[in-house]
């Protein structure tokens, strides 16, 4: 599973001033970056929000506001990076939006600059986080995989245990443990034991342990 370089990526522009669109779109699509335009929440929400990479939204809009568009989203489940767009007297609100999860808010008039690096920036954390969620969809199925006792071992491995320790729990040899380790390390494709502890960790098959708590339990 390597890195990729974010895709090119379709920033949807959720604001009821058409001056306003067409000068945000101009202004991303000079930057490279594509753009669809609605004049309303209700319009976008109508389309399949997951094709975009971020969305740009108004608070203050006819129809739903732009608070009940971001409600909306979190209600489908949808991971999107929300960046709001507000008036001087909309700070309020916009702090409200980023309790409820949206990447952050400009305020207008922009700083040209200070909107692209926000929606680079945005652009950049989605691109990872899916990446990551792909990187956990595989370690699951991989792990989903593997044989019951497998699994059993590597709880046990994650949670400090020696293969003679496993060993007499499960009541098998040393021997058998060692070989079901060695193939379900392979089977997730870790390197080694500290390697495989940390994809257990990622599995949520045991807790990771904080700094001051290493050594302290078994």
């Amino acid at each position: 599973m390597t890195e990729t370089s974010p895709p090119t990526a379709c920033i949807a522009i959720v604001d009821d001033d058409e001056a306003l669109r067409e000068s945000l779109a101009w202004l991303l699509d000079s930057v490279g970056l594509v753009t669809r335009t609605y004049a309303d929440g209700e319009a976008f929400l109508a389309t399949d929000p997951m094709v975009f990479g971020a969305v740009l939204l108004d608070v203050r809009m006819p129809g739903l506001s732009g608070l009940q568009v971001q409600q909306r989203l979190i209600e489908r489940g949808l991971d999107l990076p929300v960046i709001f767009m507000t008036g001087h007297g909309d700070v309020a609100m916009a702090v409200q939006a980023l309790k409820a999860g949206a990447f952050d808010f400009i305020e207008k008039p922009f700083n040209p600059q200070q909107l692209i690096d926000t929606i680079q920036k945005a652009l950049a954390e989605q691109h990872h986080r899916r990446q990551a969620q792909e990187r956990r969809k595989v370690l699951r199925e991989r792990y989903d995989a593997l044989r019951p006792k497998e699994r059993r071992i590597l709880v046990h491995v994650a949670q400090g245990m020696t293969s003679r320790e496993i060993a007499e729990h499960l009541g098998i040899s040393a021997k058998t443990v060692e070989v079901y380790r060695l193939r379900a390390m392979k089977a997730l494709g870790a390197a080694n034991l500290a390697e495989l502890v940390r994809l257990c960790v990622a599995l949520g098959l045991v807790e990771a342990l904080l700094p001051g708590e290493i050594g302290t339990r078994r």
